[in-house]
């Protein structure tokens, strides 16, 4: 009998890569569902974002959503480009903060019946209440390795 080398043992124990494989197929699910409305998985979540907490400042828009500014901020490029969100001064007058346009609430409304496939296939595939579970405990993955975590541990 073989032994496992050290690679393959690393890969079967390792969080990150078997989060990141998960994470890349279930998205393929989304993404091939909100291709119909012209969107990706992760403009959708912007979009979706913006919708149910309302106008962001960008940094907290980047926080909610677990993503650092500068990759947020090339997101919303093509976002307002084609005229679904606008960038503009935030309340404070010093922060910019991003609402959705006219054009992207409809976007979003059309898309969300796309989203709602996609989630009725992952939850055929995997169970409803095992999706539920799961949506559980990668919150609770956020919530103790989040902010102010970085860097502990091994």
């Amino acid at each position: 009998m073989r032994k496992a080398t050290f690679e393959e043992r690393s890969a079967t124990l390792c969080n990150s890569l078997a989060l990141r494989q998960a994470a890349r197929h279930v998205s393929q699910i989304y993404e091939r569902h909100l291709a119909a409305e012209g969107l990706r998985a992760s403009q959708y979540s912007i979009l979706s974002t913006l919708g149910r907490c309302g106008p962001q400042p960008i940094g907290a828009l980047a926080q909610r959503m677990v993503m650092d500014r500068t990759t947020l901020g090339r997101a919303l490029k093509p976002l307002e480009r084609d005229g679904l969100l606008e960038i503009g001064p935030g309340p404070d007058g010093r922060t910019r903060s991003l609402h959705l346009t006219a054009t992207g609430e409809t976007k979003l409304a059309a898309a969300a019946g796309r989203w709602q496939e996609a989630q009725a296939e992952f939850e055929a595939a995997f169970g409803t209440q095992e999706a539920a579970d799961l949506r559980a405990t990668l919150r609770r993955v956020i919530a103790v390795t989040g902010e102010g975590r970085a860097g502990q541990g091994a």
